[in-house]
C-alpha cells in the first residue's frame, strides 16, 4: 500500500495514512459476502445480482442474491453496479525481470527463471493493476531451450518464494520455455544457423534425455552422474512439466508439432502468428495454443501473417486457446483488452472470457485451484466498473485468495495503474519510511 509513498505530495501521503488508519486496505473479516455485483463465474451462467461469499482465501458460495444465505457476522461489501470476474492469468509474462539462459549454448534446460525473479520490481505491481492474479514467468526466446519457467500467483510477498506456486510434492511448479524460428538462429557460439538445425540440436537432446531416463530406469552398479540439465527434460518427457514454445511462422508450428509426436510431451504453443493457416494440424495434435494480439511494435517479419482471427478460427476447431501479455510486448494494465479484441475478431463471448482466465489454469495445470469462481477454488477475483469486453472497462480492485492486492481508490495503488513519477521503481524503494 505504502510503495509509492516518497513520490507522492504530502496531502497524498496523509490521505494515505487516514485510510491505513482506517482498516481500508486489508480484508479483515474471515468471512466476507460480496454482493449486488454482476458475477461472470466463467465456468458458470453469468449471475445478473449475486452474491460471492469467501471464508479467509477460499470461495465459499456463488450464487443469486435471492438464494445464498449470508451468515450472521459476516463482512458484507456492496458491489451494486461492479462486475465480479476472475483473477486474469497470464500463461506468458516477463515481469519481474526474469532471465534465463546465457549465451553459452543454445540449449539450457538446468537453468531455472525462479533464481532470477525480483518480485519487488514495479512490473508485478502493474501486473497485479491489471486484474492479472497469476503468470507463468519465463525468460526470452533467443534460446532453443532457455530454461525453466515459474508459475506464480501475484500474492503480496517479498520473496518468490511466498508467490511460487507448488506441485503436490512440494516442488516448484513451472514448465520449460523452448523456441524456434528466427530468434533462436544465430550461426555462432553453439547456436544453429538454419531452421534445419535448429529441430536437430533439440531432437539430439530429447534423444539423451530418454537415454538417461532409461539408464536411471535400469538401476545397476553404475548409475548415471546427477545431471540436472537431463533431469529437467525427462520431467518434459514423463509430462510433469509442459512445453512452452515461442513459436510464429506455419512451417515452424508444424516442426513443433513432428516434435511433440516424436517424443511425446505435452505442449502450448505461443503467439503462433500463422495458426490460422495451420489450425487443423494443431487441432489434431491435441496441441494449446496461447495466443497475442499485439507483437513486436515495430514490426517482426516472422509475425507479418498475424491475423486477429486466430482465436476464432482455433475456437472453431476445440483448440484449447488462452491469450498472453508477453510484457514488455503487451502492458499488463491492458490484458483485459485481449478477450475484447478477440470478441471483435468473431470469437465468441464465453471463449474469449475463458481465455483470459481458465484456460490459462489449465495450461498450468491449475484449474483445480483457480480460473473460475467456483466454490472450493482460492478467492482470486477482480472487481470491474463494466463489463470485462469493453475498452471502457477498468480494474478498481484485484484479489488474491481472498486478500486485497490491489485498490484503484488507493492512492499508492493508483499510481501504478496510471504511472507517473515513481511508477517504474520498485516497490520497497531505499529511503522511504513507508512500506507495503
Amino acid at each position: 500500500m505504502f510503495a509509492s509513498l516518497r513520490y507522492l505530495t504530502p496531502l497524498a501521503i496523509l490521505a494515505v495514512i487516514a485510510v491505513a488508519s482506517l482498516g481500508g486496505g486489508e480484508d479483515s473479516s474471515p468471512l466476507r459476502a460480496y454482493v449486488g455485483a454482476h458475477i461472470i463465474p466463467v465456468t458458470a451462467p453469468e449471475i445478473p445480482d449475486g452474491v460471492l461469499l469467501v471464508e479467509g482465501e477460499t470461495i465459499v458460495t456463488v450464487g443469486k442474491r435471492d438464494e445464498v444465505a449470508i451468515p450472521k457476522g459476516a463482512k458484507v461489501i456492496d458491489l451494486k453496479g461492479k462486475f465480479l470476474f476472475p483473477g486474469l492469468v497470464c500463461t506468458h509474462s516477463h515481469i519481474g525481470k526474469v532471465q534465463g539462459g546465457d549465451s553459452s549454448s543454445p540449449i539450457q534446460p538446468g537453468v531455472r527463471v525462479l533464481d532470477s525473479i525480483d518480485v519487488l520490481d514495479s512490473t508485478l505491481e502493474k501486473a497485479r493493476a491489471g486484474g492479472i492474479t497469476m503468470a507463468n514467468l519465463m525468460s526470452g526466446s533467443g534460446h532453443l531451450l532457455s530454461g525453466q519457467t515459474a508459475y506464480l500467483k501475484l500474492r503480496d510477498g517479498v520473496t518468490v518464494e511466498e508467490l511460487a506456486l507448488r506441485n503436490e510434492d512440494g516442488s516448484m511448479a513451472g514448465g520449460i520455455k523452448m523456441a524456434n524460428g528466427t530468434n533462436s538462429i544465430k550461426g555462432s557460439g553453439g547456436s544453429p544457423g538454419t531452421r534445419g538445425k535448429s529441430a536437430a540440436l533439440v531432437r539430439e537432446q530429447f534423444i539423451k534425455a530418454q537415454q538417461y531416463r532409461d539408464k536411471i530406469a535400469a538401476g545397476g552398479d553404475n548409475p548415471p552422474d546427477r545431471d540436472l540439465a537431463m533431469e529437467a527434460l525427462v520431467d518434459v518427457l514423463e509430462g510433469r512439466k509442459v512445453v512452452h514454445h515461442h513459436t510464429h511462422r506455419h512451417d515452424d508450428i508444424i516442426t513443433v508439432l513432428r516434435l511433440k509426436k516424436e517424443f511425446g510431451f505435452k505442449v502450448v504453443l505461443h503467439h503462433v502468428s500463422e495458426a490460422w493457416k495451420v489450425a487443423d494440424e494443431i487441432a489434431e495434435s491435441g496441441a494449446s495454443c496461447s495466443i497475442i494480439y499485439l507483437d513486436s511494435p515495430g514490426g517482426k517479419l516472422e509475425a507479418r501473417d498475424l491475423e486477429w482471427k486466430n482465436g476464432a478460427e482455433l475456437e472453431k476447431r476445440g483448440v484449447l486457446t488462452a491469450f498472453h501479455t508477453d510484457d514488455p510486448i503487451n502492458d499488463s494494465r491492458w490484458f483485459l483488452r485481449s478477450a475484447g479484441l478477440a470478441v471483435r475478431a468473431g470469437m465468441s463471448r464465453q471463449k474469449a472470457l475463458e481465455a483470459v482466465t481458465i484456460a490459462g489454469a489449465r495450461m498450468m495445470d491449475q484449474e483445480k485451484h483457480t480460473g473460475s469462481l467456483t466454490a472450493g477454488k482460492k478467492a482470486d477475483f477482480v472487481v470491474l466498473n463494466g463489463d470485462p469486453l469493453s475498452v471502457y472497462t477498468r480494474v478498481l480492485e484485484t484479489h488474491v485468495e481472498g486478500n486485497k492486492v490491489f485498490d484503484l481508490a488507493d492512492p499508492g495503488d493508483r499510481l501504478w495503474a496510471e504511472g507517473g513519477f515513481g511508477a517504474g521503481h520498485r516497490r520497497l524503494a531505499s529511503g522511504c519510511c513507508f512500506y507495503k
